[in-house]
């Protein structure tokens, strides 16, 4: 009996260690603004934040160690008095290509409504059936945003159960006084976000993800004429959704992330017939008129 106990014990604990945590995030906290002469407070914080999502299982599923997603959570404070945090959240997340050592951005957002408490060492956890603190909430959330992205890029509609699970952090977040959690809070918070995400309405972009993604930048080492050739199709995706919605929330999303990344593409490498993109990048992503112009494909 004994052996048998210390065999299922083995094999619980070994089956547990392979459920790698999913996410490799970089944290930074930079006080530079606040007038406080003890720093260390705000180095506690940075690394009781980085150990939350490192250590945390977001998913069911198993990651490598290769395989964890790299993101970044950088917080610029403005405020801080009493346990109260007024900051912004830059938030960026970059997804693997196939055979390269290049990472692809696929999220580059700023989050302007950040106010949170935290008490130094205060212990961070997430619960998935309540509201434990505005930075927990913050945290879990853009977390489940960072997979969901990263899954659409690998798989179409990938990404639903990670943003259903924002969704309810959202919902759960109705009753708090804190911003940025409801729809009259701004045309752009986090509310808009994942429920653009979860719309019919802004399917393409999704789409555009995988087909810019997977068939496009994946392609690029073994073929970069159809890798190209795929870019050019994701970016023509996201078309009809300009045309039902102009000021799309999701439109400043993608290409706040992929601008760089396109013009140092399509300037590079073998040349494709890029005037008919070049004319849908004018008028889908006009706030990046002047970039477009430097691509001479």
């Amino acid at each position: 009996m004994k052996t048998s106990l210390s065999v299922i014990f083995f094999l619980l604990v070994f089956s547990s260690s392979l459920q790698a945590q999913e996410l490799n995030a970089q944290v930074i906290v930079n006080s530079d603004l606040v007038n406080q002469t003890n720093q260390q407070i705000f180095k506690t914080l940075e690394r009781s934040i980085s150990e939350f999502i490192n250590t945390q299982v977001w998913t069911n599923q198993e990651f490598l160690n290769q395989e964890k997603i790299s993101c970044s959570f950088v917080f610029n404070l403005s405020g801080y008095s009493n346990d109260q945090f007024e900051a912004t959240l830059q938030v960026q997340s970059q997804r693997p290509v196939f055979d390269s050592n290049y990472d692809s951005p696929v999220l580059n957002f700023l989050d302007k409504d950040i106010v949170f408490s935290y008490q130094e060492f205060q212990p961070l956890f997430y619960n998935q059936t309540s509201f434990e603190s505005n930075l927990i909430s913050l945290i879990s959330f853009y977390a489940y945003i960072i997979l969901g992205l990263d899954a659409d890029s690998f798989s179409p509609n990938g990404g639903d159960p990670f943003y259903d699970e924002a969704f309810r952090i959202v919902n759960l977040s109705q009753n708090t006084s804190r911003s940025g959690w409801k729809p009259s809070d701004s045309n752009r918070n986090r509310f808009w976000l994942v429920d653009a995400l979860r719309s019919n309405t802004f399917r393409e972009y999704r789409q555009a993800l995988y087909t810019y993604h997977r068939e496009g930048l994946d392609q690029m080492t073994q073929d970069p004429i159809t890798g190209k050739s795929a870019l050019m199709k994701a970016i023509g995706q996201l078309e009809p959704m300009f045309q039902r919605r102009p000021n799309a929330f999701l439109l400043q999303i993608f290409f706040d992330a992929k601008v760089e990344e396109i013009v140092n593409l399509f300037q590079e490498g073998p040349k494709v017939d890029f005037k008919k993109t070049e004319e849908v990048l004018k008028k889908i992503a006009p706030f990046f008129g002047a970039r477009w112009k430097q691509i001479k494909a």
